[in-house]
């Protein structure tokens, strides 16, 4: 174990949606990785642009799941909205929820009053994921938002992954909130630092370790904040959109899934691997050699990333299970 990767780092902050599980479904092998890390003496915090639950309803999924967790181990991206939002606002200040009841509740132990419709009192508007979300609540925070309240959106993911497949996520009811009122909210969970960094220091961590499934806010999230990431394919990220990730969005190791944190570190690195030999011809990566094809895809990242050619040769091809 000493070689693994999580030994490497003194925490390891997980994503949740594509990461620990899909919906209802937890990813194969996530309940034994997840107890070889505390089994090792390495803290885990589980951090999640999901605003739709509250921690205590994350870790009775998590423990359904056969992952028991404690309520300061979940850091949620509701909880980094309402953050932003208490020192912004004074107490008391009236602000419109879109989002779950869990959302509403947080405004409320922060000191600020939870509203359902817009008035002329209302101060802020902090936007969350709710399957329930509808076009009437749009519509009032549409018109808050024009009469000039502040916008918290919690997170800005466009899907939702779940054991159907990608689905609406915050980040869509944003989109369209943003079309509507031609204002750009003020985002609190990833790829905003504030998430892991919280996540971190509630820890007791200087060097930790994010795994994710978005490169977009997982990956740039871990940029963001300076630390290092491991990118996992079991969740929304693509061979294609490692290859062509931009600077922002680069992870530091790549896996199958969360499992591969108990191999050895330099196993999963993206960089150079034994076996393969990557070269720009005529503006296309060309691979040759023999072994694992996700060997092969950390390569074409180093690749591509030291170049800045993301084009495949015709006989070059990533085939993944």
């Amino acid at each position: 174990m000493s070689d693994a990767l999580l030994a490497a780092y003194d925490a390891v902050l997980f994503d949740l949606d594509g990461t620990v599980y899909h919906g209802s479904r937890v990813i194969p092998g996530a309940p034994e990785t997840v107890r070889a890390a505390r089994e090792h003496g390495t803290p885990v915090r589980f951090v999640t642009n999901n605003a739709s639950k509250a921690p205590d309803e994350v870790v009775a999924h998590l423990t359904g799941l056969g992952m028991p967790a404690e309520t300061d181990e979940v850091h949620t991206s509701a909880q980094a909205g309402v953050q932003l939002l208490a020192e912004r606002l004074e107490a008391g200040a009236e602000v419109l929820v879109v989002g779950t009841r869990a959302l509403a509740d947080e405004v409320a132990r922060a000191g600020l009053k939870p509203v359902r419709e817009n008035a002329e009192s209302v101060q802020a508007v902090v936007q969350g994921h709710s399957p329930d979300n509808t076009w009437a609540a749009l519509a009032e925070a549409c018109l808050a938002i024009r009469a000039g309240a502040l916008w918290v959106a919690c997170n800005v993911d466009a899907t939702l992954p779940s054991e159907r497949g990608l689905l609406p996520g915050n980040g869509s009811m944003v989109a369209a909130l943003r079309t509507a009122t031609d204002v750009e909210p003020l985002v609190a969970g990833k790829p905003q630092p504030l998430l892991f960094e919280t996540a971190a220091r509630s820890a007791g961590a200087s060097r930790p370790l994010v795994v994710g499934d978005r490169l977009d806010t997982d990956i740039a999230g871990a940029v963001a904040a300076g630390v290092d990431s491991l990118v996992v394919l079991s969740g929304v990220a693509t061979p294609k959109q490692l290859i062509e990730a931009i600077p922002a969005e680069r992870g530091t190791y790549l896996a199958k899934d969360l499992t591969a944190l108990t191999e050895p570190a330099e196993d999963l690195r993206i960089g150079p691997r034994p076996g393969w030999t990557v070269t720009v011809e005529n503006q296309t990566l060309t691979a040759k050699g023999d072994g694992d094809d996700l060997d092969l895809l950390r390569a074409l990242c180093h690749v591509a990333w030291e170049t800045g050619v993301t084009e495949l040769g015709e006989d070059t091809k990533v085939q993944l299970p």
